[in-house]
């Protein structure tokens, strides 16, 4: 392994290497207690501390990101009836309302295949499983385009 140092008072770079110099990224500072061209003390590193509520820059750019939309679709069976549909989808989907359930239902009904909602994908897999696990027939695909 190879140690790069870098002298704080003299500017100075140094390389300790023992062996074949293979790792050259490494670099140490010191900073020396004189003129003198040896013998120095590691600097403790530090460390960015973020204060309660607030957030560090790393959590700030990952919540930047939003996540893709997806579309929860709702297929036409030939098992379950409207009226139940209206009510699953009422029941699973938050802030559904009464028209637009009925506006689903039928469009799923004359069309085979209907969007319940956009939404990001963890969300689409819960609905859909939901939808599921009452007996309708569901699945999610990428919104494209966006919401």
């Amino acid at each position: 392994m190879c140690v790069k140092l870098k002298l704080y008072k003299t500017g100075e770079k140094r390389s300790l290497c023992r062996g074949p110099c293979t790792n050259r990224g490494v670099l140490m500072a010191i900073s020396t207690t004189g003129p003198s061209k040896g013998g120095g003390i590691l600097e403790k590193p530090v460390i960015e501390r973020t204060t309660p509520g607030r957030e560090s820059e790393f959590d700030l750019r990952k919540s930047r990101k939003i996540a893709p939309p997806y579309r929860v679709m709702l297929h036409n069976d030939n098992y379950n009836k409207r009226e139940y549909v209206v009510q699953v989808l009422m029941k699973v989907i938050p802030g559904m309302t009464l028209d637009n359930a009925v506006n689903i239902m039928q469009e799923a009904h004359y069309n085979g295949l209907a969007v319940v909602i956009i939404c990001a994908q963890a969300d689409a897999e819960e609905h859909c499983m939901q939808l599921r696990g009452n007996g309708l027939l569901s699945s999610i695909e990428p919104a494209s385009g966006g919401c």
